[in-house]
């Protein structure tokens, strides 16, 4: 199964929550002091807000996958659409563990297409240094400023 994913940008979190909740019939299935998600099945949504980021409102869209075949079916239509496709692999975001994929439409709007791989406790941890070679420069990695989800 997938996930139609949308990321908002909100300036106020609480009175956010309180509309959200409203609108959906539904608590969030997770709050922190800057994020709320809701996990609905009826449309297959995940809803993100946080007053993480720029301006309010849409950061981006995307879909979260249940499996890696479903990732890998999506990756599959990103790549038959000549997008750009930016490889994250296994990273972590928005209190969570994922693998991940992000492309961006000829207008703009950044495409995330992820699997969740399990929850953490802060937004976002900085990636594990690659272990040392001996002889060989240590590799230093350059991530893109982007949001996440």
């Amino acid at each position: 199964m997938k996930r139609f994913h949308v990321h908002l940008h909100v300036d106020d979190l609480t009175a956010s929550i309180g509309f959200y909740a409203r609108l959906f019939a539904a608590e969030p299935a997770r709050t922190e002091s800057d994020y709320a998600k809701w996990m609905l099945d009826d449309p297959p949504l995940n809803f993100a807000i946080s007053t993480r980021g720029g301006a309010s409102g849409i950061d981006h869209l995307g879909f979260q996958a249940d499996s890696a075949e479903d990732l890998a079916a999506l990756r599959a239509r990103a790549d038959a659409a000549d997008l750009a496709l930016q490889d994250e692999g296994q990273t972590t975001c928005c209190y969570a563990r994922s693998e991940k994929h992000w492309v961006t439409d000829p207008q703009g709007v950044a495409w995330e297409h992820f699997r969740t791989l399990g929850n953490i406790p802060v937004f976002h941890e900085a990636p594990a240094p690659a272990p040392a070679v001996p002889g060989r420069p240590v590799p230093i990695e350059v991530r893109a400023a982007k949001s996440c989800c």
